[in-house]
């Protein structure tokens, strides 16, 4: 995990234990959780509305596609 063992997460928190005090960390921890659940839920939301935009517009690529082949087969035709 990011190069750091055991022993540097036991000193990088024994270090925000002393700037913050133990009352203050559950609440940071909790605002860095929903800070993340938020990052991911808008990550995911963006995804989404990429996969969608791509896919409607193929959808509209394939449609336009598809008309101009049946005009050119029609004028072959005739």
């Amino acid at each position: 995990m990011f190069g750091l063992g055991t022993q540097e997460l036991l000193i990088i928190f024994f270090i925000a234990l002393l700037i913050f005090g133990g009352k203050k960390l559950p609440e940071i921890g909790a605002g860095l959780g929903k800070a993340l659940n938020s990052f991911k839920k808008g990550m995911k939301e963006a995804e989404d509305d990429v996969g969608q935009s791509s896919q409607s517009a193929s959808t509209k690529l394939d449609s336009s596609q598809g008309g101009s082949a049946t005009t050119s087969a029609s004028t072959k035709e005739t």
